[in-house]
């Protein structure tokens, strides 16, 4: 099973390397209702957009910054969002997060484009169901499994990685590389 889940999570990165264009650069239309699946679909969707564009244009100088000696740097908050996105898109496929599995090292583009398509895989799979009582967050270790709601998914890593969105967004303005001004967080849209 982990050997499973490793694949799958190198499969997505290397499938998205070679994709010109990321997810997430807009934000699609709305949807036609409002069901708890299309409201977290586009929650994680403005998580998306907000993650491709704290991201966009980012150097080598950006990724070691930290704003103090006790902060992470730039590129270990990615690495963070990485893990939140590894819980949220386990639980949208059903999956148990499996602290056994010993991931490969990802450059900061591989981590990008794979934090950008497990949020994608998450919204595409939620935005189709109504009930989302059977998407549990699973934490399987030597102990045993541990089942937590869905709902922890909502207050736990969606809005963590929202929060540290945030801070990756303040980290590059710090570096001297602030983020472009083009994306329209309220639209979900790049101005011309």
């Amino acid at each position: 099973m982990k050997h499973f889940v490793v694949l799958i999570c190198c499969i997505l990165t290397l499938s998205s390397m070679g994709q010109d264009k990321l997810p997430y650069y807009e934000i699609t239309e709305n949807y036609e209702e409002y069901t708890a699946g299309t409201v977290t679909a586009r929650m994680l969707d403005g998580l998306g957009f907000r993650f491709y564009w704290a991201t966009e244009g980012i150097t080598e100088k950006e990724l070691s910054y930290k704003a103090s000696e006790e902060g992470r740097t730039y590129l270990e908050t990615v690495r963070h969002i990485l893990g939140l996105s590894r819980i949220v898109v386990n639980s949208a496929l059903k999956q148990p997060n499996d602290n056994a599995i010993q991931y490969p090292e990802l450059s900061y583009d591989e981590m990008r484009a794979e934090i950008l398509n497990n949020v994608k895989t998450a919204s595409d799979i939620l935005k189709a169901e109504t009930d989302l009582n059977e998407f549990n967050i699973v934490f399987k270790s030597e102990k045993g499994d541990r089942v937590i709601p869905f709902w922890n998914n909502i207050n736990g890593p969606i809005e963590d990685a929202v929060w540290h969105c945030g801070q990756l967004v303040v980290l590059r303005r710090a570096a001297g590389n602030p983020m472009l001004s083009k994306p329209s967080f309220f639209n979900g849209k790049v101005r011309n």
